[in-house]
């Protein structure tokens, strides 16, 4: 069966590692790894995975995680830019951080924030964290979202990177069966190069895209 990169659409891919529940492709013109279609979840064993999850906007720690991608981003923002959350989670968190700092802030989840009205307008910056990895249609989903950005306009997505084969087939982050993509750093420059945009790496697991 023929497979297509759900990032660049390219069918030029090969069977890069199999861990005994999926198989994982990577393409070989952007570099992403990709679990095959009818490997992913249904939505609503999808959903029950994101019902487990316990981050709480009280917790210090979550905070701390959050902050590799907050504080560069928010050190690039003019004062008052509005941002949406995209795929904000059961318990919004970065939303409220940079409301916290002065930015009018919008949710949007599939499962608990689902309006999509939010969709239709613009913003001045877009985060997405822990989410690149949950999407079946990376491709299109991003650069919906880059459509919704002005010039200058920031795209924020954190998600963990591959690096190489071996440490791959030993990486905790593809045992969660909701994580069906996985972006290297060479993806993200693809991307960038595709949506018009220049990207930087300022911290581990985050890359920053900015519209040209």
């Amino acid at each position: 069966m023929m497979l297509t990169c759900p990032l660049c659409a390219s069918t030029d891919n090969g069977h890069f590692h199999r861990d005994g529940r999926r198989d994982y492709h990577r393409c070989r013109r952007c570099a992403l790894v990709f679990v095959p279609p009818d490997q992913r979840l249904g939505p609503v064993e999808e959903k029950a995975v994101y019902d487990q999850h316990q981050n709480a906007l009280d917790d210090p720690g979550y905070r701390r995680f959050l902050s590799r991608l907050f504080d560069p981003l928010r050190e690039r923002l003019p004062p008052g830019a509005r941002g949406l959350d995209f795929g904000a989670g059961p318990g919004p968190t970065l939303s409220v951080m940079f409301e916290e700092a002065g930015h009018p802030m919008a949710i949007y989840d599939p499962f608990y924030a689902p309006d999509a009205s939010v969709l239709e307008q613009s913003y001045d910056f877009i985060t997405a964290s822990e989410v690149a990895e949950h999407l079946f249609a990376p491709g299109r989903e991003l650069a919906k979202l880059a459509d919704m950005l002005p010039s200058g306009g920031w795209l924020g997505l954190m998600t963990k990177r591959v690096t190489d084969q071996a440490a791959f087939t030993r990486w905790h982050y593809i045992l969660d069966p909701t994580h069906v993509v996985f972006f290297s750093e060479a993806s993200f420059v693809w991307l960038a190069g595709h949506l018009g945009m220049r990207v930087e790496f300022p911290a581990t697991d985050v890359a920053l895209l900015q519209k040209r």
